[in-house]
This record gives C-alpha cells, sequence and structure tokens, in this order.
C-alpha cells in the first residue's frame, strides 16, 4: 500500500515538474544559425514571432538586411529586423505542441505550415515547417532560449 502511495505522489510530482505551459514558448531565442534573435509572444490567443535582432555582420552598408526574395515585389524593401516570421500558433496540450501555425524563410521567400514543441527542455525550441500538410515532408530546426541583450 506504501508503495502505491510513493508512486502515485511521484507520479504527480514528475507530471507537474515537466509538464509544459502554453507561454512557455515566448520569449527570446537564438536562430539555429545564431544570426538573428526572434521574439515569441502571445497575441490574441495564438503565438507569432518576430525577428528583433541581427548580428552586424549580416548588415548590409549599415543597414538590416532587406526582404530581397519576397515573392511580393513591393515587400522586397522591408527589413528583415522586425519583420513577424512566424504566425498563428495555437498550444495543444493533449500533444503538447504548438500547432497549426505558419513560418516565413526570409532566405527563401518561402512561408510554411508549421509546429513546435520541446524535446529536450524549455530552453531548446524544435521547430518543423512542412508543405502540403504533410508533417513529415519538411525541415526541423531548433532555437534556443536567449535574451535581447
Amino acid at each position: 500500500m506504501k508503495q502505491l502511495l510513493v508512486l502515485g505522489i511521484l507520479t504527480l510530482w514528475l507530471t507537474t515538474a515537466f509538464g509544459q505551459k502554453p507561454t512557455d514558448i515566448t520569449g527570446i531565442w537564438w536562430n539555429d544559425e545564431k544570426t538573428s534573435k526572434i521574439e515569441v509572444v502571445e497575441q490574441n490567443g495564438h503565438y507569432v514571432g518576430t525577428i528583433v535582432y541581427m548580428i552586424p555582420e549580416k548588415y548590409e552598408n549599415g543597414e538590416a538586411p532587406k526582404d530581397k526574395e519576397n515573392p511580393d515585389e513591393t515587400l522586397r524593401n522591408r527589413s528583415i529586423v522586425g519583420l513577424q516570421i512566424l504566425s498563428q500558433l495555437t498550444y495543444d496540450s493533449g500533444k503538447q505542441e504548438w500547432q497549426g501555425g505558419r513560418i516565413y524563410d526570409p532566405k527563401s521567400g518561402k512561408t510554411y505550415d508549421c509546429f513546435a514543441w520541446f524535446e529536450k527542455d524549455t530552453n531548446t525550441l524544435s521547430l518543423k515547417g512542412y508543405v502540403v500538410g504533410i508533417r513529415w515532408l519538411g525541415k526541423s530546426t531548433e532555437w534556443t532560449r536567449t535574451s535581447l541583450n
């Protein structure tokens, strides 16, 4: 009987200790190349991410790079810094992931469906962009939690 009680308490503790919250995704993240920082915030029940910093080595003539590959020619002169690249993510507590989102890749000018999850810990965010609604047909990346400074 004592063993069942201890097992029950341990299970409850582990579930609480390792459970994640929808807001765990919020914060500042380095992209996988450590060239830009993305701030993820909650807006109207969805999570969005905006590039808030780019390393100075990527600047051209003292200016942040432009969105040169955007399929909309009228947007090709906008700065990458300040660009929202992640949108519409919502948290699914059953799957413990953020899903239903879109991610924009400024390098290619393409937008993909995406979802995100924590595989290791809440300081390493895994994201996967995919096409045609097929999750396994895509590319994964990892962002690392950081600060703006």
